[in-house]
Formats: structure tokens, sequence, C-alpha cells
């Protein structure tokens, strides 16, 4: 797919501060394509449902984020955080609308790629995998379900601090799949940027035989959606 995209473009990614899994991800799958990534930081330390890790997220925060790449004179503006996945998706439309309109720079975010991504696939009996805590993890499926998706199965890791996330293997987040697979779902979600889910999630799709939407490649996939619009 990104050799479809226009050459010299750019996008410029918002990302946690904690995150180390996002960044050479993209870079690596964009190497040689003539498409540059650019980052900048938003400060996200923890997880959780308490009223500071929330507000960690708050708009303003974002947009002097984005401002920033919009100095770089960035093609394509993307969030690369899951956090409309527990806060309500209302959040990622926001995010765009507000980024465009004060950037004048197209929007998009890695859950409302995910999300673009079920409803294509016509999907809506879903699992879930993530490095959050149970009662994070209750409020991202009772937010999936508000969208008419039913999770069947999920598995957590149980973790609130950010940085940890990355630690997580590759082949533990591959057997948590496997392990809500046999839940039977139409699809399985991998719902954290800064989780190891990409460089599995393409075998996994050939041993199960159910597309596997990694958050941190939904990332990519929606700079690039945005580029070719």
């Amino acid at each position: 797919m990104a050799g479809q995209a226009a050459a010299k473009k750019r996008i410029g990614v918002v990302l946690p501060s904690s995150n180390t899994v996002l960044e050479p991800l993209i870079q690596g799958a964009l190497a040689g394509t003539g498409i540059t990534a650019h980052f900048t930081r938003l400060g996200v330390v923890d997880v959780t449902l308490d009223a500071a890790s929330m507000a960690q997220f708050e708009m303003q925060k974002h947009l002097e984020a984005a401002r920033l790449l919009a100095d770089a004179a960035v093609d394509v503006l993307i969030w690369g955080g899951t956090s409309s996945s527990w806060l309500g998706v209302a959040r990622d439309r926001e995010w765009c609308d507000t980024v465009q309109r004060e950037t004048g720079i197209p929007a998009g975010t890695c859950v409302l790629e995910m999300n673009r991504r079920l409803i294509d696939l016509g999907v809506s009996r879903i699992g879930l995998v993530t490095p959050y805590t149970l009662d994070v993890q209750h409020r991202i499926i009772a937010n999936y379900k508000g969208m008419g998706f039913e999770c069947v199965g999920h598995a957590h890791h149980g973790g609130t601090l950010s940085k940890d996330y990355a630690a997580i293997s590759p082949a533990s987040v591959a057997q948590m799949v496997r392990r809500v697979a046999q839940t039977q779902p139409r699809a399985i979600l991998i719902m954290c940027t800064n989780l190891h889910g990409a460089e599995e999630a393409a075998a996994l799709e050939a041993e199960l035989g159910i597309p596997v939407i990694d958050s941190a490649m939904a990332t990519l996939w929606a700079g690039l959606r945005q580029l070719t619009l």
C-alpha cells in the first residue's frame, strides 16, 4: 500500500510520550517508499480510569502537539494512540475535526482506521487483546458494544504504566491472540500502539484464518489512506 502513495510525502504522527514501538515500526515500513514519517509526543505515562490519567488526553494538549508537526509542513496528521477506545470514539472524531480546522491539514487516527477496517470487513463479532487493566478493558468492550460490535473474547496483561507495554514480548502477544481466537471472533483487535503486535499479526492471520488488526500498524494505514484521498 505504501508504494501507492505519492512520493516525497510527509506523515505526521502524534504519539504518547512513553511509546517506543510506533516510531521504528512506521519508519521501517516506509523505508524506500519516498514517504517520510515525522513525530511529536503527547505526555502519557499511564493508562487508568482516574481523572489524572484521563486528563493526559485533553484536546488542548493534543492540539499543541499537532501544531508542532504542522510547523514541519507535513501532509497529514495522525493520532497514534488508542485512548478513544476507552474514552469514547467521539474523542477521535473531535480530534480530527479540531486538528484539521486549526492546522488546515487532513487528520486521522489509528482507532478510527481500525473501526473502518471492521466495517469494511462486515464484522460484528470481535476479539480484543490489550496490555491494560480489567476495568479499562471493560470500558473498551462497552464502547465497542455501543458501536454495534460484540466482543466475544478478550485477553489483557493488566499493566498501568504505558512504558512497560513495550516490554511485553511479541510471543506473549501472540499467545493472547490465540487464546482469544478460541472464542471464534470474526476479527481480533490488538489495542495499544506500544504493544508488539504488528510483528505477529500477518502470521497469526494465516494461522487462525481471521483478520488480526494491530493498532500500531493501523496508525500507518491511517496516514497512507489520508495521503491518497
